[in-house]
């Protein structure tokens, strides 16, 4: 007789099976959320507008746009003064260039509802006069700007020197009337004039702190005069060696200017022999100093040999010193008599003579020098321990190429590393040419 199996069906949870709890589910760095925290997580909308603005802050210009559209709330954000202060115009040609461009509706749009906001504005054009005259033209919109700082900059000559003179002049002319607040110019390598410059002082003199210039061939030493004349706080200022005059440097050291705290100057020759430099004299140089003991005076030479002859032949107060092209012997040795203020030498190339004596000599008597970098050039390797001991551990940077040191009686390439590091106070090694 079989057994018949009676199923008990119970309601008691007590007698039932127990059951595997759930654990709650973990988010974001361990936190636990509900179903209703998640929600709220989710609702992107509800945050606060400063939150949003924050992160929009971090976010490139397209990532911005894209996010405007989320909702109405983020697009209101999107338009919030603050985001605007800072822009940079990026303009190129796409058949010639590899370059992102600003895309010309959201540059409408700027200008028809953000031109009062902006504050900081740059422009980035390629080489093509196509993008420079697009950049004029959208200067020529900002009549309604407040601008403080303005930068013109080419990835790429010939760009702003192939726009005409007076389309270039009358878009920077909108800028320098309606501003009125401009602190801070870069304008280098443009057909900016002087009757430009004299708009700018009328209407930007008591705030103009930094102007560069340099590569402005239509501006005269009378030009730039007028404005160190006027601009009493300016502190920056870049500019060619052919508008630097002992007028101008006596202007800059009146007791109604401020200090100047950096002069850069860019000495350059295209054409050998077809300039002739003139000399700036000592006491224009020292009434300088005298009234700004601390400016660093910079200078770039991209010169041929024959061209320095005017140069540093008497004390000269210059701190940073850059060779882009071969220099002299006699040249450095003149560097090392005249130039007690030096901190940083760059010499790209000199020959195939050994520099030892002219080393000793900048070592000797230039005491601020902090830095060093020879490329093309050639010193015995007794003679550069003997510079690098001079100097001490006050050379913070030391750049020299291994081909550079020349093998001698006294040290082999092997050595000098470690003769080197010793004197310096920390490790030091030659940099290398790559060999690929």
């Amino acid at each position: 007789m079989k057994r018949i199996r009676q199923t008990v069906k119970t309601e008691n949870p007590i007698l039932q099976a127990p059951q595997r709890s759930k654990k709650p589910k973990t988010f974001f760095y361990g936190s636990s959320f509900g179903k209703s925290h998640l929600q709220t997580l989710m609702d992107w909308g509800t945050l606060p507008l400063h939150v949003v603005l924050h992160i929009f802050q971090f976010l490139p210009l397209v990532d911005r746009a894209r996010a405007s559209s989320v909702c109405r709330r983020w697009n209101e954000v999107f338009h919030i003064p603050d985001l605007w202060r800072k822009f940079e115009f990026e303009l190129n040609q796409p058949a010639t260039s590899y370059l992102k461009s600003t895309h010309p509706d959201l540059i409408q749009q700027i200008i028809k509802r953000h031109a009062d906001d902006l504050q900081y504005v740059s422009f980035k054009v390629d080489s093509s006069t196509e993008s420079a005259e697009a950049a004029c033209d959208i200067l020529s919109q900002l009549v309604n700007c407040s601008i403080k700082t303005l930068g013109l900059i080419s990835t790429a000559k010939p760009s702003f020197m192939n726009v005409s003179k007076a389309h270039f002049a009358s878009a920077l002319t909108v800028v320098f009337v309606n501003s009125k607040s401009l602190s801070s110019i870069k304008i280098d390598d443009t057909p900016v004039d002087d009757p430009s410059l004299k708009v700018l002082v009328a209407n930007n003199s008591d705030t103009l702190k930094l102007l560069k210039m340099s590569s402005c061939p239509h501006v005269s030493p009378a030009g730039i005069l007028c404005v160190a004349d006027q601009c009493h706080g300016l502190r920056e200022l870049a500019l060619n060696y052919y508008i630097l005059s002992d007028e101008l440097l006596l202007a800059l050291s009146s007791e109604k200017h401020v200090n100047l705290e950096h002069l850069r100057i860019d000495v350059v020759s295209e054409n050998p022999g077809q300039i002739e430099f003139h000399t700036i004299k000592k006491q224009s140089w020292d009434a300088l100093v005298k009234h700004s003991p601390k400016v660093n005076i910079v200078m770039y030479f991209f010169l041929y040999e024959e061209e320095f002859d005017a140069f540093f032949r008497e004390e000269t107060p210059v701190t940073h010193l850059y060779f882009g092209r071969a220099v002299s012997k006699a040249m450095l040795g003149r560097i090392g008599m005249n130039c007690p203020r030096l901190i940083e030498l760059v010499v790209c190339a000199n020959g195939l003579q050994p520099l030892d004596d002219e080393l000793i000599c900048i070592a000797e008597r230039c005491k601020n020098l902090t830095a060093m970098g020879l490329g093309e050039c050639e010193v015995t390797c007794r003679g550069f321990i003997e510079f690098v001991k001079m100097c001490g551990g006050r050379l913070t940077q030391l750049s020299i190429m291994e081909e550079v040191l020349i093998p001698d009686n006294d040290y082999n390439l092997d050595q000098i590393h470690s003769e080197v590091s010793k004197h310096l106070g920390r490790m030091w090694f030659p940099d290398m040419m790559p060999t690929w």
